[in-house]
């Protein structure tokens, strides 16, 4: 089992430990809702150091990242970032992550956790095209700081104006005291902030001064059961519950990141699916009967026949009510249409909306 340069850390604080992708993660501290209205309220900070990293430079890495994703990498300026694709052969998602342009010849590649192996591998398959790689991920943590007074409370770890980076932008730079520290103004949560990249051998510096300076903000560190909580209220997708190998970006509603304007792995298969349609969409939904969806319940019509099954679910701690996604089959994907949950053989009540739940 993998530890982050912070686990020692998160003990003292009282977090709850999971193996989360091989990983001792901290799920939470003092609590769920706490935590995650915490976020939304003034700020927290996640240790998502389990997270992968790739560089890929050289002649070939646009090409190569060009075929591989669904995204149009040519269309990044320089400190630029993208929420991209990895497409299979049959136009499913091998995994999603966000791609940073450093420059016309050098990338990285930010992996969820569980993906590390499966996307490296699939990349060093695909590169035909000379393109150098390196997987810098056991080198790299990464510190999340999310929330409506993050900006104010980290501004004095760094001279760079963090308000000059707008939304999927990142600079490198000085931050608490190290130079050529990553900043990025992207996350999770739907709550605004900034994303921290640095050697592991400078984390917990980083960390104190992050807490220190966030102290007469309220800041609190917070676990992965809130960072979940909060990108389901977005409507946001995770992998492994709402995207798979075997689930194409047209059917997770990702047709906004896969651009036909030039050629990429799968491509055929998917423009055939954004013209002729999909036989399942993914929907968001809230119940209007009591009761918490969870991943694969069942999902039924109003004529009691099942239609498709739940990914994720929850009860809102900003809401007060029970929201999720799932899919369904697209003649019942429809807005406002009224679907049922399977919760211990009841069939409780729900009506399709579309996310970020409100």
């Amino acid at each position: 089992m993998k530890k982050t340069t912070l686990f020692d850390s998160h003990v003292s604080l009282g977090a709850k430990m999971v193996d989360f992708a091989g990983y001792l993660m901290p799920v939470q501290y003092e609590g769920v809702k706490a935590e995650h209205m915490s976020v939304k309220q003034n700020l927290g900070v996640f240790d998502v150091s389990h997270m992968g990293e790739f560089l890929v430079f050289g002649k070939g890495a646009l090409e190569l990242l060009q075929f591989c994703l669904s995204n149009d990498v040519s269309i990044l300026n320089n400190g630029e970032a993208q929420y991209n694709c990895l497409l299979n052969d049959n136009g499913g998602i091998v995994d999603d992550l966000i791609l940073y342009k450093f420059s016309n010849e050098k990338y990285m590649l930010v992996v969820n956790a569980s993906n590390i192996k499966k996307d490296w591998d699939y990349l060093l398959s695909k590169n035909t095209y000379g393109a150098n790689m390196e997987n810098v991920s056991d080198q790299y943590s990464l510190l999340s700081i999310q929330g409506p007074k993050t900006l104010q409370s980290i501004q004095k770890l760094t001279p760079h104006d963090l308000s000059t980076i707008s939304y999927y932008n990142f600079v490198v730079t000085e931050f608490a005291g190290f130079n050529d520290i990553i900043i990025s103004n992207t996350g999770y949560t739907g709550c605004g902030g900034f994303e921290i990249y640095c050697k592991n051998s400078q984390l917990k510096e980083i960390w104190n001064n992050i807490m220190l300076a966030g102290s007469r903000y309220s800041i609190k560190p917070i676990g992965l059961a809130a960072r979940d909580t909060l990108r389901l209220e977005m409507g946001f997708c995770l992998y492994g519950n709402e995207l798979s190998d075997d689930i194409t970006p047209i059917e997770a509603g990702l047709g906004w990141i896969t651009k036909f304007s030039k050629k990429f792995n799968g491509c055929k298969i998917l423009k055939e699916q954004k013209e002729k349609g999909v036989k399942k969409k993914l929907i968001g939904f809230e119940l209007i009967d009591k009761g918490i969806p969870r991943k694969d319940y069942e999902i039924f019509n109003n004529d009691n026949i099942i239609i498709g099954s739940v990914t994720s679910g929850t009860m809102s701690p900003s809401l007060g009510k029970a929201i999720g996604l799932g899919y369904v089959n697209s003649a019942f994907a429809k807005i406002n249409t009224t679907i049922y949950i399977k919760i211990r053989n009841n069939l409780i009540k729900a009506m399709i909306i579309k996310p970020p739940f409100k």
